[in-house]
């Protein structure tokens, strides 16, 4: 398959690799299944990416797809320097189209994750480095900003209301308002944060298997945009 061939849908050999190798995580089963992921995971994530980006730059125009590794597509090689976890691989498949103008994963974005029982999409960015982080900051208290954003929010615990769906993510939050800032602000909560994502995760869904992946992707990211576009317009401000 190229580059440039259709989304087709991914496949149960592709949860079923995912499914071997989180039991022999080893560099001697992968180098034996090698071929399988090249054929059903490999291939089919570079054209979901290919398509996925050609759909999401009608709602986010500079949204940079690029089907390769260290790209939109993450390593399935693990880090294991600095870990008390030497396994050698990631156990998941995990896609990611950026919109902004600093290095990728410093931008607000769109991530699709996927493992052997569950699917998670998300928007957003995980982690502020430091000067993202304090303009973050900055922006929550802003008399201009500060309402939109909780505008984006509300915006997204309504589709919450609305299918059970979509919600806010923080991950890990500091745990004391930042010095400076006034704990009793009435977005002090949002100060806490580390990093910002809108996030929809669930079971395998059937859509999975077909073209009609995009448009199941397309339909919950629409519903993260607001607050990927809060995102967006923060960091164009560094």
């Amino acid at each position: 398959m190229s580059q440039t061939d259709s989304f087709i849908g991914f496949f149960e050999e592709t949860l079923s690799f995912y499914r071997g190798l989180r039991g022999h995580n080893t560099k001697e089963w992968f180098d034996d299944h090698r071929k399988e992921y090249e054929r059903f995971v490999l291939e089919q994530a570079r054209a979901f990416v290919v398509d996925m980006g050609a759909r999401l730059r009608a709602i986010a125009p500079g949204v940079i797809s690029d089907p390769r590794v260290n790209r939109s597509l993450f390593r399935i090689n693990r880090d294991t320097r600095f870990s008390k976890d030497k396994t050698p691989y990631k156990t998941h498949l995990a896609l990611w189209l950026w919109e902004g103008v600093g290095k990728r994963m410093e931008c607000s974005g769109f991530y699709f994750h996927l493992e052997p029982d569950r699917l998670m999409l998300g928007a957003g960015i995980y982690m502020f480095e430091r000067p993202a982080l304090e303009e973050y900051r900055r922006s929550v208290v802003h008399p201009v900003y500060g309402p939109k954003l909780a505008d984006a929010i509300e915006a997204l615990e309504g589709e919450v209301k609305g299918d059970g769906g979509c919600g806010l993510y923080t991950g890990e939050r500091y745990k004391r308002v930042p010095r400076g800032y006034d704990p009793d602000h009435e977005r002090a909560e949002l100060l806490l944060n580390k990093g910002l994502v809108a996030g929809d995760d669930g079971p395998i869904p059937p859509e999975l298997f077909t073209p009609v992946l995009l448009d199941y992707c397309m339909a919950r990211y629409e519903r993260m945009l607001p607050l990927h576009r809060w995102l967006v317009e923060m960091t164009e401000r560094l």
